[in-house]
């Protein structure tokens, strides 16, 4: 078996015997090549093992709460739930995935801040206390399905330039909580902690500086009101790199001296997401179409170029900004891909731009990139693809399926695993682990198969 998706039992493929991660994808391309060429990803779950390692080793203090949006694949909940991660939910469905894997209530925070009605009583059901709150709208609809809820306050924090606005855009201004915190007092409804939106762009660790001073603000204002304040998430923006979790650490640690020494007791929680996934997953897809223009003439898109114009290619892929380049709505920069076949050193190398299969002008994944002259049934891997990546497609001109995970992990991350980060009995219950094989003489054959 190859480590194929199926829930809520699917396989992870044990890599043995120095089979690594490119003889996985080698193999699948192979397997393709010869039939559908679709789309698919492979995910090594070694990663997010390491990455945990990172994070404890950088930001010990702080609790982990993934973001299921991030990536909701169940092999990533089951793992990370192993390795004893709380979970931020925005919606029914998430909360049903994560409590479907065993996730104590209490680990569990219900992040959205518009709320259907219906949900917020499912959680009230479920007793999935935890719920973030932005304004006064929100707190009413709590007060009157969810009594017993116990709300971080989510405070819109700093942008960390004059451009970046995003982080600007949620949660309550500090001149606001005020009157949130008395309203809530007034509606009997329990204020426990603070919420910082950080932007998921972030690059200034001073933005988490500035967020924990406002958060002691906010915890002044609620004890003063009557409320025991004792939970800060500092949010995400977690790029992955175990520099900038030296630099937020560093920042962090010496303002949560300041204002939230131990003896507050005050726990400290964290939003990662992408941290976790996005180095993760690799995701193979297959040139169905092609077009060459000339550079100098790209307004006139039916003209051939003349033999003296440097062309210029436009490759469409199966898979666009509809399904797992839907990241790149919101002006996530895609990065360039690797190609899958062998090329000499000196091979010429053309300007090229990548694209969806809808023909839609707006599903454009790669603007601009250099890459040697490909042919139809080509293959380009494009890696760091973990996060916002996995969701239903958005368009129906398409397949209307996801591509398929293909799970596998080393030996050795597997009984590293086992030896330093299970915390959570209940989980890797669904894991079929299961040798991987890889098909006699398929390499060779992977980079070499006609289109």
């Amino acid at each position: 078996m190859k480590g194929i998706a199926d829930e809520p039992q699917y396989s992870v493929g044990l890599l043995e015997g120095g089979t690594a991660l490119c003889d996985v994808i080698d193999n699948h391309i192979y397997e393709q090549t010869l039939s559908e060429k679709n789309a698919f990803f492979v995910a090594d779950l070694g990663v997010i093992m390491r990455q945990h390692v990172r994070w404890r080793t950088h930001m010990a203090h702080i609790r982990p709460y993934y973001t299921v949006r991030c990536n909701s694949s169940p092999a990533v909940i089951e793992v990370l739930a192993a390795l004893g991660t709380g979970f931020i939910c925005t919606n029914k469905s998430e909360l049903e995935l994560v409590q479907s894997h065993g996730i104590p209530s209490e680990d569990i925070i219900y992040g959205g801040v518009c709320k259907q009605v219906s949900q917020i009583k499912y959680a009230a059901k479920n007793g999935i206390d935890l719920l973030v709150c932005d304004n006064e709208a929100e707190l009413r609809k709590i007060s009157r399905c969810h009594p017993n809820a116990k709300l971080l306050l989510q405070v819109s924090t700093e942008a960390s330039s004059p451009d970046d606005e995003i982080s600007m855009t949620f949660g309550c201004s500090l001149k606001d909580c005020r009157h949130l915190l008395e309203s809530a007092k007034e509606l009997g409804v329990q204020v426990v902690g603070v919420r910082c939106h950080i932007s998921s762009s972030c690059e200034d660790d001073q933005v988490y500086v500035h967020a924990i001073s406002d958060a002691r603000c906010v915890f002044d204002m609620a004890e003063e009101i009557g409320f025991n304040m004792k939970i800060l998430d500092i949010g995400g923006g977690f790029s992955g790199s175990e520099t900038q979790l030296e630099l937020i650490n560093s920042a962090v640690m010496s303002m949560m001296d300041l204002y939230f020494p131990l003896s507050t007791g005050v726990s400290i929680i964290a939003e990662p997401g992408s941290f976790f996934v996005s180095s993760a997953f690799t995701l193979a897809v297959n040139v169905i179409s092609k077009e060459v223009v000339a550079r100098d003439h790209q307004d006139q898109a039916h003209d051939d170029p003349s033999p003296n114009d440097e062309p210029e290619f436009q490759y469409y892929m199966n898979e666009g900004v509809y399904g797992s380049f839907s990241s790149k709505l919101s002006e996530t920069l895609i990065a360039a891909p690797s190609v899958h076949k062998k090329t000499s050193q000196d091979a010429p190398v053309f300007s090229s731009s990548l694209w969806g299969p809808s023909g839609d002008d707006l599903d454009q994944v790669v603007e601009h990139c250099l890459l040697p002259e490909l042919n139809i049934g080509d293959w380009l891997m494009f890696t760091h693809a973990g996060a916002y990546s996995l969701g239903q497609p958005l368009s129906t001109t398409t397949d209307s399926s996801p591509p398929p995970v293909y799970y596998v992990i080393s030996s050795r991350d597997w009984f590293e695993m086992q030896d330093t980060g299970v915390t959570h009995e209940a989980t890797l219950k669904n894991f079929a682990l299961v040798p991987y094989f890889l098909n006699s003489c398929q390499t060779e054959a992977a980079l070499s198969v006609p289109a």
